[in-house]
């Protein structure tokens, strides 16, 4: 799944008493940065305000009008202070607009020789009026690294990189549908949560019965258009030498019931039952079809963990690469800084260094071997990464959650389904906090380093409790 550029509006704050040229020649060079980094941008025409900057209500007015006739589109917002800017005039913008996007506030640096009347900024201050008066409208915004930055510089493009992933967090986190197939697994307490919680920050959960699922599989032919399509996809995302054919057909019909469900009710991620219904009924296990819908950034978790899903998810729109769920499951010798994260499983294949289909191995010993084929074995591959866990609070009556980064390291392990060790600095304290707070054993992972944006879009806009776990 391609993701779409972002698009964001420009706000660019002007003050009389400062030189207009300098607003002209801010304005131009923060779309250059901006095209060239590959953002879209939408703002007032130069020529229908003074020196193409909002400084006036009437100016206000004009920009949010553009800003309201293109809300499907934008993103986010940049309001960039070449110079001091009127504060007044930004949140009146941001007002009108009714936008509710993340909005980052850039102010230029003045330099020492050119102090003068005719070249001195002031947005050094002048950021700060325009925060306070935001703070005031309660519109939330995010900052740049340092207080003053330069559009062109090496750490302004870093900053934007950041805040894209802050608006893609909040755009695929809007008017959310989660698909939620058959029920939570008896045994599994852990990853219940609150359905209403979620609906209140505008996350939907979609419900399908298993015994739908298995009676469309029933009534699906051989031959299926959907499911010879998909038992071709198989074939081509994994080895599946010793697999039986017959084992191979009811994953794709699986996969084909699953896909045209989710389009048919508008979801995009999903929430799966597997202990041990599907094997018992069907007689194999979701992993392989799961593995695929990650991999193609459809995040997809295993026991219905939809707060695990939802959190893959966060992860996925951060990075724009695929999630996956993992066990905190053992300790790894006596390193307290590492651990074996594990599922049996269902993990992308872009998590592995090598895939191959082969029988789930725990739950064999209950259902038999011959209904358990279907899971992607391998070992996690090293590299950065990043961790989250989101929950549905429901004493408290909110979203709670907990971010970080680490690494998967090339440590050796023998063991089956997919695993890897990870090493996190201080993960005694990440243990201590998750067992204190009650959270699940399921923890979302991603090759990437976003624990920043993850924690910027949860706690600015969204309001959710988040804990960082910093190294």
């Amino acid at each position: 799944m391609a993701s779409k550029k972002i698009t964001l509006g420009l706000i660019v704050g002007n003050r009389g008493f400062f030189p207009g040229h300098l607003a002209e020649s801010g304005r131009k060079e923060m779309v250059r940065v901006l095209e060239q980094t590959g953002i879209e941008v939408v703002a007032l025409d130069a020529e229908k305000s003074g020196h193409g900057a909002i400084e006036t209500y009437e100016e206000a007015q004009r920009c949010a009008e553009v800003f309201r006739a293109h809300r499907e589109r934008i993103d986010g917002v940049i309001v960039t202070l070449p110079n001091f800017g009127d504060e007044r005039a930004i949140a009146d913008t941001l007002r009108l607009s009714r936008l509710r996007v993340p909005v980052l506030v850039q102010a230029t640096p003045d330099t020492p020789a050119k102090m003068s009347i005719a070249f001195r900024r002031d947005s050094f201050c002048g950021k700060m009026s325009a925060c306070n008066n935001l703070r005031q409208y309660g519109i939330p915004y995010s900052l740049t690294t340092s207080h003053t930055v330069t559009p062109d510089s090496a750490e302004f493009k870093k900053d934007l990189e950041w805040f894209a992933g802050v608006c893609r967090v909040m755009r695929g986190l809007r008017d959310l549908r989660i698909g939620s197939i058959g029920a939570r697994p008896t045994a599994f307490n852990t990853v219940r949560y609150s359905e209403k919680i979620l609906e209140s920050q505008g996350i939907s959960v979609e419900t399908l019965d298993l015994s739908e699922v298995i009676g469309r599989i029933q009534r699906m032919k051989d031959s299926d258009d959907a499911a010879q399509a998909k038992l071709k996809s198989i074939e081509k995302y994994v080895s599946t030498n010793d697999v039986p054919k017959e084992a191979l057909l009811k994953m794709a019909k699986l996969g084909a019931v699953i896909d045209q469900w989710m389009k048919q009710t508008h979801v995009t991620i999903s929430a799966i039952q597997c202990w041990t219904s599907i094997e018992e009924n069907l007689g194999v296990v979701p992993c392989t079809v799961m593995s695929m819908m990650s991999d193609d950034l459809m995040s997809s978790a295993c026991e219905v963990d939809i707060c695990g899903v939802l959190s893959m998810h966060t992860l996925r729109l951060a990075s724009q690469t695929p999630s996956a769920l993992l066990d905190w499951n053992n300790n790894y010798g006596d390193n307290p800084d590492k651990a074996v994260c594990f599922h049996c499983s269902n993990l992308p294949k872009h998590f592995l260094k090598s895939v191959k289909m082969d029988y789930q191995a725990i739950i064999a010993g209950t259902v038999g071997k011959e209904n358990t084929f279907g899971t992607c074995v391998g070992l996690v591959k090293s590299g950065p990464m990043t961790f989250a866990r989101f929950s549905t609070d429901d004493r408290a009556g909110h979203v709670r959650g907990y971010v970080g980064s680490g690494n998967f390291t090339d440590d050796p392990l023998e063991t089956f389904g997919g695993a890897g060790v990870v090493e996190i600095p201080k993960m005694q304290t990440l243990l201590r906090y998750i067992c204190e707070n009650g959270f699940e054993h399921h923890v979302a992972a991603n090759f990437s380093s976003v624990a920043g944006v993850v924690h910027e879009a949860a706690v600015r806009y969204l309001g959710w409790d988040m804990h960082w776990h910093e190294n």
